[in-house]
């Protein structure tokens, strides 16, 4: 598969040659690898965290790679717990903390029978072959995150070119791009996730892979795309990431129907990039994120479209809303499936753009109560600072609503009350008595507070 003339020869970084400390890898991980070498096997902090240590930035998780089988890691750790069924893998908890060991990989080839390491069409289903710590490198993705440190010198040992890349903030493929994107497509949406996370560059291989194979992401089960696209947009830089996937035109392969309305109005992308920007702001100042929010605002273009079809056929906006809101979603779920936890939050949000409009009698006071207000106030706002500031004023009433006390909402609500009713008394003048009937008898069923 990929031959490298020199491919069990490694570059070792020692201790002076590198800017890992120990201080800065959280006791976890370090329990787990002295714990392992003390019992006479390898042990190596791998991938994202010694990337990450080496750029200077906050690993949030701790992979460790290790020549012992996941059986005898078991035998280790009181608090481990053996998942997974494609590949074994040893997770070892501490309260929250989850520390994953992995036995070093060799390659599918090397697998005894068909059936170990199988693939369809190019796409590995299964590989659940053990090997050596330079297999185990070369079969990483990129080589960013094939970097190795060793806790028993505290060295970094690199197979795969990987620190040369870091330095030139360079995302390259391990291997044949092409190859290795068929044999996982999912490797292209990682490579958009990387690149956005360390703002580095694709090496001009994995450019052309991805132009040249970017179609293959539709054989990707829908629940593991979902899985991704968390990944894509809740890890802090989904602004970058959105650039990066029209860029490359990876939008429509996740999210066809958004792609077709943005080819036929360009301008939703001011909509969705400020709710990029402000999710990014929300995990930098680490305030919670739900993919609600997001499936929300991705999809809120052709979504609120199609409502207003359903409207003018006589429907209420509410109605309008949550019927379009079912037919986008299952359209949606062809690509992604979004779990049914997150269905009605996201439609909610929806028709709580509707409710927010009706500020009449008791109702603001309810609507505040109600647990998905804030996500609907939030969403109001990003719509009226974007793509409709028509809205701007409405969304300036919600924000005092809310910073006030209970005695200036009710006067807030009875200002409204009056200059709805004097907008109407003033168009009563203008015409006739018959007109002036019907007008009083409107007036008085949609706007009395006691009717609500």
């Amino acid at each position: 598969m990929m031959h490298h003339p020199d491919q069990n020869d490694a570059t070792i970084y020692t201790r002076g040659e590198h800017n890992i400390s120990r201080e800065n890898i959280n006791e976890p991980a370090l329990k787990v690898l002295y714990r392992l070498h003390k019992a006479g096997y390898q042990a190596f902090l791998v991938g994202g965290a010694v990337r990450d240590l080496i750029l200077g930035l906050h690993p949030k998780d701790y992979d460790v790679a290790t020549d012992a089988t996941p059986e005898q890691v078991k035998d280790l750790f009181r608090n481990c717990r053996l998942i997974g069924r494609r590949f074994r893998l040893a997770h070892i908890h501490y309260g929250r903390e989850i520390i994953e060991v992995a036995t070093f990989r060799g390659h599918h080839a090397q697998a005894e029978d068909d059936d170990e390491g199988s693939t369809r069409d190019g796409m590995i289903v299964r590989d659940n072959v053990f090997g050596t710590l330079a297999e185990d490198a070369w079969r990483r993705d990129f080589s960013v995150n094939a970097l190795y440190y060793n806790i028993a010198d505290f060295s970094v040992v690199d197979y795969t070119g990987g620190m040369e890349d870091l330095k030139q903030h360079r995302l390259r493929m391990i291997g044949d791009a092409n190859v290795r994107c068929q044999e996982d497509p999912v490797r292209m949406l990682r490579a958009m996730r990387f690149a956005a996370k360390l703002d580095f560059e694709f090496e001009s291989d994995l450019v052309t892979a991805i132009v040249d194979q970017h179609h293959r992401i539709e054989a990707v089960p829908p629940a593991r795309l979902f899985e991704e696209v968390l990944k894509l947009f809740m890890s802090g830089t989904s602004q970058r990431a959105i650039h990066l996937l029209i860029q490359y035109k990876l939008l429509a392969q996740l999210f066809a129907v958004t792609q077709h309305h943005l080819y036929h109005h360009p301008e939703f992308i001011d909509f969705i990039e400020l709710a990029c920007r402000n999710t990014d702001q929300r995990i930098a100042e680490e305030k919670p994120v739900t993919p609600a929010f997001l499936f929300a605002f991705m999809l809120w273009g052709p979504m609120s479209l199609r409502a207003k079809e359903f409207e003018s056929n006589d429907m209420s906006p509410i109605q309008a809303l949550q019927e379009a809101g079912r037919a986008v979603l299952s359209q949606q779920a062809a690509q992604i499936s979004i779990p049914k936890r997150f269905r009605l939050p996201i439609r909610d949000i929806w028709t709580g753009q509707a409710r927010l409009r009706n500020r009449r009698g008791r109702r603001p006071f309810w609507l505040i109560q109600q647990p998905r207000f804030r996500a609907a106030y939030d969403f109001l706002l990003l719509r009226a600072n974007s793509i409709e500031p028509q809205l701007k004023e409405l969304g300036e009433w919600w924000t005092q609503f809310q910073a006030v006390s209970e005695k200036e909402q009710k006067q807030m609500c009875q200002e409204l009350h009056r200059v709805s009713h004097g907008q109407k008394k003033r168009k009563r003048k203008k015409s006739t008595q018959n007109k002036q009937d019907v007008n009083r008898t409107n007036s008085t069923d949609s706007s009395n507070p006691s009717d609500q």
